[in-house]
């Protein structure tokens, strides 16, 4: 991640209040039965901790990789209030090593990455997932950009449901689907959105 971005980041996180809110996203509540106690999970660019720590209180066993340091601090003080433990990493996740692999590897609203950046992730997601495990991936569509409730401008950041059904050829995709949804997380995320939901499952 460029210096500028990192910089933007740490600038959004550096407010008291959650950008995001403290309750997960309304997808992770929709998918809440795929979260087996005793899993191990990632959780790619997670905020503020409001994903990693929902699973956490679900009895996994979670890892969350952020690159701005106030995000971290907010999630481990979220964390300290439900009483849960989440191993925080302070990391670019575009350049660095995600370690695992995980049974479950989450990834929502992980928009900051054009198109060959988008490649490098989905392929460290690929890597990072245990065979016959679940990615869970959360995102918007092009039709997003101009409605002015959360996500980045440009389009070619966004999903599609054919981007992913090629970027995870061989996978069992258990869910590919585009709709439409208002939204109500933080400050953030803020209104009807044009959303997409991608759950696979890993080739043993």
């Amino acid at each position: 991640m460029n210096d500028g971005a990192s910089s933007r980041w740490e600038a959004r996180f550096s407010t008291p209040d959650y950008l995001f809110g403290t309750d997960p996203a309304a997808f992770l509540l929709d998918h809440a039965h795929l979260l087996t106690p005793g899993a191990s999970a990632l959780s790619v660019a997670d905020g503020e901790g409001r994903n990693s720590v929902f699973m956490a209180g679900r009895g996994l066993q979670v890892t969350a990789m952020e690159y701005a340091p106030s995000a971290i601090a907010k999630a481990r003080r979220l964390a300290r209030d439900r009483g849960v433990t989440v191993d925080l990493v302070e990391a670019d996740v575009l350049s660095e090593d995600w370690g695992g692999p995980y049974d479950i590897v989450l990834a929502i609203f992980v928009q900051f990455a054009g198109p060959e950046d988008r490649a490098r992730l989905f392929a460290k997601m690929q890597e990072a997932t245990r065979a016959d495990g679940l990615l869970l991936l959360h995102g918007y569509t092009p039709d997003q950009v101009g409605r002015g409730t959360g996500g980045p401008p440009d389009p070619e950041n966004m999903y599609t449901e054919d981007m992913l059904a090629r970027a995870f050829v061989g996978w069992e995709i258990l869910e590919n689907r585009s709709h439409e949804r208002d939204i109500r997380e933080g400050a953030g995320h803020a209104g009807l959105s044009a959303l997409i939901d991608f759950v696979a499952r890993k080739p043993r």
